[in-house]
């Protein structure tokens, strides 16, 4: 039978689909396809939380699916050589993906692309988990912006230009998916094992008063949106619709996340290297105990540590304790950015290589729109500001005012003139 696949990756909804939407005007049947990528999860532990919560949505679509006749093949290897396979089983007619922007999946779409081409079918790409792309919010000379405002401001702009950006296809008689009963395989016989933690759903109600709690973590006021975003469970464009009407301040953390996005493609060196080339001679201290000490929340500083146990436990930091826990691994402790990049990667849900990197630059003052190097959040002064009852810190640190919690490992201004020394004597290594 001729048909056209529809390849899931960061987009796993059947709702507002675009490359999904797509795939039907052909008229032929559609086979939606998921490929467990191997050069991704074999990095990861057995029962990652990420993995968990993919195949439990998984499920999910496969259920709406059956409803309909069809279901999800759910494959999992390298996946060039499971479209080699795909090839040989199925007369393809074409191939519908949704464009991803990270440096390794431009990197294997382009192989995919390739080896479609060489069995004369054709790949079709969509711009989907974004609403403005790598080249659309451009400065006069045509160049991307690096700084956050005057790109936000062209965002909002060209925003006010464009139509109604939802087009939701949801289930319905007309879409002709592929009649087929492909039996889904459990969680640990793909090779993984189920998680004890829990990504939570998002919560969308907060939108309206975002602002006013968006700095407090004691309210928990947060949408937890950062996981659905990451994975696609939920169209950025119906998101965007409702912020725009409700809180710009909601917004602009939407364009903040598109901003990164456009950084890491456009200057890819900063996976790897700071954004600013002046920081490339910092001598950072990294020490490896201090650093083992800030990851178990055990610093003496209560926001760190609270922020940390809460990361360590949940997945998941309130968005304020991210900016203190990680100035202070840069500046109070002088420990590398990418020690704590890596570690959020591990940990976080809502983990996304683009603005994981783009804030973790900002903590540390090398990155294209960042804290400057003399700004060093103190941690004791930050708590006052946001958390003056203890109440977020008790609930994670609940030996708090007993005598085994321990002192500060480090004197706030101690740290606050050695990272400056730091930073001056690399540049003046230039």
């Amino acid at each position: 039978m001729n048909l056209n696949i529809f390849w899931f990756r960061r987009d796993l909804r059947l709702g507002d689909n675009k490359a999904l939407n797509h795939a039907f005007e052909e008229g032929l049947p559609v086979l939606p396809v998921f490929i467990f990528d191997t050069a991704i999860i074999d990095e990861l532990p057995a029962n990652d939380p990420r993995i968990s919560f993919i195949y439990s949505t998984l499920v999910n679509i496969n259920n709406d699916l059956q409803k309909q006749g069809s279901s999800l093949l759910v494959l999992k290897g390298d996946p060039e050589k499971v479209w080699s396979e795909l090839i040989t089983s199925y007369e393809i007619n074409s191939v519908y993906i949704n464009k991803d922007y990270e440096p390794y999946s431009i990197s294997r779409d382009l192989k995919i692309e390739a080896l479609l081409r060489k069995n004369e079918i054709p790949l079709f790409s969509f711009k989907d988990q974004v609403i403005f792309e790598e080249q659309e919010i451009l400065k006069s000379d045509q160049n991307p912006y690096t700084l956050f405002t005057p790109y936000k401001n062209k965002w909002l702009q060209k925003f006010k230009t464009i139509g109604p950006l939802t087009h939701d296809l949801t289930l319905s008689k007309k879409q002709n998916y592929f009649k087929g009963g492909f039996s889904m395989a459990s969680l640990e016989k793909l090779g993984f094992r189920k998680s004890l933690q829990k990504v939570k759903p998002f919560d969308l109600a907060v939108i309206n008063d975002y602002h006013k709690y968006r700095d407090f973590p004691a309210h928990d006021k947060t949408s937890y949106l950062g996981p659905h975003l990451r994975f696609g469970t939920v169209s950025i464009r119906q998101i965007v619709e409702r912020a725009a009407r409700e809180n710009p301040v909601f917004l602009s953390e939407l364009i903040w996340r598109e901003f990164f996005m456009q950084i890491l493609f456009n200057f890819p060196h900063v996976i790897t290297g700071n954004f600013r080339s002046k920081y490339d001679n910092i001598s950072w201290r990294n020490n490896e105990t201090d650093f083992e000490i800030w990851c178990k929340g055990q610093t003496g500083y209560p926001m760190v540590d609270a922020g940390m146990r809460q990361l360590n436990e949940t997945g998941y930091m309130h968005n304020r304790v991210r900016m203190i826990t990680a100035g202070f691994l840069c500046k109070h402790l002088l420990i590398d950015w990418r020690w704590g990049e890596a570690y959020f990667a591990e940990k976080l849900l809502d983990y996304e290589l683009s603005s994981n990197n783009g804030n973790w630059q900002w903590a540390a003052g090398t990155g294209c729109d960042a804290a400057p190097y003399f700004r060093v959040f103190n941690p004791e002064t930050q708590q006052t500001k946001f958390d003056r009852n203890k109440e977020y810190i008790k609930r994670w640190v609940p030996e708090i005012d007993k005598p085994e919690y321990p002192a500060p490992m480090v004197d706030h201004d101690f740290a606050r003139k050695r990272v400056s020394e730091a930073y001056k004597l690399g540049f003046s290594k230039l």
